[in-house]
């Protein structure tokens, strides 16, 4: 017989790497950036972190070394685009494929070696994924209660005006994008250090990309991100739970269908969007812009 409880930690542990680089992807483009290097951040982040928790036996180093990775490399995407007003969606894919190929040529000696364990925190589930059920409410209050959130959202809503009115549009997005690429590298470190449990190299295996769609998915909400983790996990588990029961289903197919349910749920969404005004007013005014300052 099935526990649903058991089904719904599997779930929500499957989930936790998409939720991390989509709440943090979330905060970026609330602010006006399309950072669609989302993959190279997480993959960065699982070898920086997995390298240090191995080196070190302690695998919350492992996460914070992970933070500080996948916040450092999206600093090259922000100083191309913020700075040298580079385009967005060009700089996004360029550091997907740096982050690709400087952890496919860093990751060799970490082929084969195990990470240590992960302290169990309650229900059996490790402190990491409470750690990112946390972090729901948090953003969500950061964007919508505080001042600096609404900023952040002014920001990307209309970044002229928030010049106009005397906020550093520069500054801000700067660090929404350094805090998305944290919250991705710690994505990207739950892969290598708690779910795997080892390096190899191409882990995220599209991670990034479905958190960017999560974003889209989620009509860019707290709540709505959490959803599509959710989804996203839940179809995980359901493909690995019918490999276990010996379904007679293609592995193969078995394997897309997490990422075939997410372009499912997309297509929809992008209908929806055609044929509702307000669902499609749901993306920030001056999201994918650059900003040019006034001189």
């Amino acid at each position: 017989m099935i526990d649903p409880l058991s089904v719904f930690l599997l779930l929500i542990s499957a989930s936790t790497p998409i939720l991390f680089a989509a709440l943090g992807e979330l905060v970026v483009e609330r602010a006006g950036v399309l950072n669609l290097g989302v993959e190279g951040m997480m993959i960065t982040g699982a070898l920086a972190g997995f390298a240090a928790a191995y080196a070190s036996g302690n695998p919350f180093l492992g996460f914070l070394v992970a933070a500080v990775a996948g916040a450092a490399i999206s600093l090259l995407f922000a100083a191309l685009t913020q700075l040298f007003l580079a385009n967005q969606v060009a700089s996004g894919l360029a550091l997907t494929l740096f982050g690709l190929g400087l952890a496919a040529m860093f990751g060799k000696p970490f082929e084969g070696v195990k990470a240590p364990p992960m302290p169990i925190g309650p229900l059996r589930i490790n402190w990491i994924v409470w750690l990112g059920l946390a972090m729901v409410p948090v953003v969500w209050w950061f964007l919508n209660r505080t001042r600096r959130g609404l900023v952040l959202r002014g920001v990307g809503e209309n970044h002229e005006a928030a010049h106009a009115l005397g906020y550093d549009v520069r500054l801000t997005r700067l660090a929404a994008i350094a805090f998305g690429g944290a919250m991705a590298g710690i994505g990207g470190a739950f892969i290598s250090i708690a779910t795997v449990l080892q390096w190899t190299e191409g882990m995220t295996a599209g991670a990034g990309w479905i958190a960017l769609a999560i974003v889209v998915f989620s009509n860019w909400t707290a709540a709505g991100v959490l959803a599509g983790a959710w989804l996203f996990g839940g179809v995980t588990v359901l493909q690995l739970r019918l490999q276990a029961a010996g379904v007679q289903v293609p592995v193969q197919l078995l394997s897309m269908a997490p990422y075939l349910a997410t372009i499912i749920v997309l297509v929809a969404i992008s209908a929806r969007q055609k044929y509702s005004r307000r669902a499609g007013a749901a993306a920030p005014g001056s999201l994918g812009t650059n900003f040019h300052a006034l001189r």
